[in-house]
């Protein structure tokens, strides 16, 4: 929360006078309900949604988007949202900054190898034509490019898989132990989280980082979320001053439809 916190107004400061930037978490406090409480008691005139999420998936953006719309039903206040921005360039920017000087760092050990860790989805959604995976590989191929590197060493992997079912891979750890296997330092990348918490800290911090030690990697070096970074900021204010430009643009990119603009 005190990093959204800072996002946040970080974001109403690039925005200017006549703007609130309300904080709607999805499962912890404020929640969607206290944010819609305090826009009303502001005297919003005009709402736009603007998901954390750069990489549309059902099972976070939609999710959030249904939330919102059920408890906003009897507001009669226009309401804009934006819906995806893998690549928006101000994002992609600050990624490959953060990434470049963890790739600085890891390769005193070695030449590095990018593991792009990000949130992992079971098949059976992405089957259902879920676009994230798509997204995400967008998000990854853009930085790659960003980054003005020849012939860097990368994967997509993907982590937080929870029970029996098929998820979506290779998993990190998989990505890990080859990397073990291969004799080189890995720079680990949250390529879907924007800002810290459990997954970054924890998973990737202290369990990835343990299973890294064991497995002999020469150097594990973890990227920063963006956070608040100038340019991550710059395009948030950007997508919520024109969020009708950026709908459908992830997914007309990944070949797919706009899941938003189905239900929208």
């Amino acid at each position: 929360m005190e990093e959204t916190a800072k996002q946040a107004q970080a974001l109403e400061a690039a925005l200017g006078a006549g703007h609130k930037v309300f904080v709607a978490m999805r499962y912890w406090h404020p929640f969607a309900s206290e944010a819609l409480a305090a826009a009303r008691t502001w005297g919003a005139e005009k709402v736009v949604l603007l998901p954390l999420y750069p990489q549309f998936s059902t099972t976070t953006t939609r999710s959030s988007l249904r939330e919102w719309r059920k408890l906003a039903a009897d507001w009669r206040v226009p309401t804009d949202t934006v819906c995806c921005y893998p690549d928006e360039p101000g994002l992609v920017a600050a990624i490959a900054q953060l990434v470049r000087a963890g790739y600085d760092e890891a390769a005193k050990a070695g030449t590095p190898r990018i593991l792009f860790s990000a949130h992992g989805l079971p098949q059976s959604v992405v089957d259902k034509g879920d676009p994230y995976p798509r997204h995400v590989e967008q998000t990854v191929r853009a930085v790659i490019g960003a980054m003005g590197l020849a012939d860097v060493d990368w994967s997509l992997c993907y982590q937080s898989r929870v029970g029996p079912m098929k998820w979506i891979g290779p998993s990190t750890e998989q990505e890990l132990e080859r990397a073990g296997e291969d004799g080189v330092p890995v720079v680990v990348v949250p390529i879907a989280f924007v800002s810290e918490h459990s997954e970054t800290l924890v998973e990737l911090d202290v369990e990835y980082r343990h299973r890294a030690e064991g497995l002999g990697i020469p150097a594990y070096v973890r990227v920063p979320a963006v956070g608040h970074h100038p340019a991550f900021i710059a395009s948030l204010a950007r997508l919520v001053s024109q969020p009708e430009a950026m709908r459908g643009r992830g997914c007309a990119a990944a070949g797919q439809r706009c899941p938003y603009a189905e239900e929208a």
